[in-house]
């Protein structure tokens, strides 16, 4: 029998799932070892300003209520901030590597998907920092009294993890935006707010909704940056479903809104006009992600609107203050 003279055709590796000890995952020889550079990496720290800015606008915004800054609780509130920030990036690390999602990057290798460390690390990981965030959580709470808001808690670390875990993800499915929106602009900035007053002021919504938007925006960059692997893996983001064109758009408008917001601030707060001087990178980013043309160049993005996130809750934080 005659061979065929036309090559074969390269395929791309299928999206894993189910248990990783099934899979061989575990059992898989790593090509190194994880060092302790990649252990930071996979913390993601160009997403930390998004963990920061919220806590910066709710403590500002208290102190337009009350004007003592209660310092250990403001602190403890950038603790859970970022301890929940850092444990949904090692959680999706972990969710994103045994599902294969991870197999084809473009961006920094992972942990769990580059064999660098062994999934169940790397979830314990993820499950020590949002234990971490609980603590700071339950010390809030025990100083301010208000128990209810054990459940806001809990709420918060329950969609952190079923971001990219569990058996649906929702992450996956288009609702990536909303969970960032609701629970790292809204939640986090009036729930600093609140539990420094007592009671939240508009000034307060306002800002989250300024910090929400730009941490979808963040968002938006890495799922652009990771459109084809993302469809190749099944991973319907809200870039995947709406394409290219339609996320630079969103992109935009999820970058210059908030500076719309800190204008109608500056009316009654003049100090915050000063936050327009973020708008160097915002404009930056935004350039990027319009004229890029390796997926690489949108971490520079990403990292520009981080910047540009922490710098604006920083103007509004010396606006509410000062």
């Amino acid at each position: 029998m005659a061979r065929s003279s036309r090559s074969p055709k390269t395929s791309r590796p299928a999206p894993r799932g189910g248990n990783p000890a099934k899979r061989g995952l575990v059992a898989a020889p790593p090509p190194r070892t994880a060092t302790a550079r990649d252990w930071i990496g996979a913390a993601r720290l160009r997403t930390l300003p998004l963990a920061v800015t919220p806590v910066l606008i709710g403590t500002g915004a208290a102190m337009l209520v009350d004007r003592q800054l209660h310092g250990v609780i403001a602190l403890c509130c950038l603790v859970v901030a970022v301890a929940l920030q850092i444990g949904v990036n090692y959680a999706n690390d972990y969710s994103d590597g045994i599902r294969g999602t991870d197999d084809v990057r473009v961006g920094p290798a992972r942990l769990t998907g580059g064999r660098l460390a062994r999934p169940r690390t790397v979830l314990a990981v993820a499950l020590g920092f949002f234990a971490l965030a609980a603590i700071a959580g339950v010390a809030i709470i025990v100083r301010t009294g208000h128990w209810w808001m054990l459940l806001v808690g809990a709420l918060c670390v329950v969609a952190a993890w079923f971001y990219t875990g569990g058996k649906r993800p929702y992450g996956y499915a288009g609702l990536g935006e909303l969970f960032v929106f609701v629970f790292f602009g809204l939640v986090a900035t009036v729930g600093t707010t609140f539990v420094q007053a007592g009671s939240v002021p508009q000034e307060s919504w306002f800002g989250a909704v300024g910090a929400g938007l730009l941490a979808c925006a963040v968002l938006l960059a890495n799922n652009l940056r990771d459109i084809d692997q993302d469809r190749v893996a099944g991973k319907r983001t809200l870039t995947v479903l709406i394409g290219r064109t339609a996320t630079r758009i969103v992109f935009t408008v999820f970058v210059l809104a908030p500076f719309a917001i800190a204008v109608l601030l500056a009316l009654v707060y003049p100090i915050a006009w000063l936050s327009l001087f973020a708008l160097l990178p915002a404009l930056s980013a935004i350039l990027i992600v319009w004229t890029y043309r390796q997926p690489r160049e949108l971490v520079v993005a990403l990292a520009l609107t981080s910047l540009t996130s922490v710098a604006y809750g920083a103007f509004l934080f010396w606006a509410f203050v000062g």
